[in-house]
């Protein structure tokens, strides 16, 4: 059976090789003036089979849930109320026994009643905080 040290390849080091990885590359591109990003019709010019994106409604935007995620409401409702008040407000074990965030979360995105009960709880709390006009 071979032994480890049999097994690896030698690589010779050449003097050249080692004075060329010294050595910077420098572009000799200049960079553009302008970085700015391309717009979604200008995305969409270049590569047909891209997915036109749909721009967000005024309705869509009002709504207070609308760009924020699951893990972000459940951690600003532990923050302001802590997982008691959670367990009594939303009947669900993950609140009650040995709560969570990752066991809470799983439960919430697989459970659509609950996760329902979590957002109006959200809401109520930004209703409190006058945060929602």
């Amino acid at each position: 059976m071979n032994s480890l040290k049999d097994r690896i390849k030698k690589i010779p080091v050449e003097d050249q090789v080692i004075e060329n990885s010294d050595k910077l590359k420098v572009s000799t591109e200049e960079p553009s003036a302008e970085l700015k990003p391309k717009s979604n019709d200008e995305l969409n010019a270049e590569n047909p089979n891209r997915k036109k994106r749909r721009q967000a409604t005024e309705e869509e935007l009002a709504n207070p849930l609308h760009g924020v995620k699951l893990k972000e409401i459940l951690e600003r409702l532990v923050d302001h109320y802590g997982w008691e008040y959670l367990a009594e407000r939303v009947n669900i074990r993950c609140f009650q026994y040995n709560p969570t965030m990752k066991s809470s979360l799983g439960f919430l995105r697989k459970t659509k009643w609950a996760r329902v009960h979590v957002e109006d709880v959200y809401l109520d709390m930004l209703d409190e905080l006058d945060v929602i006009p």
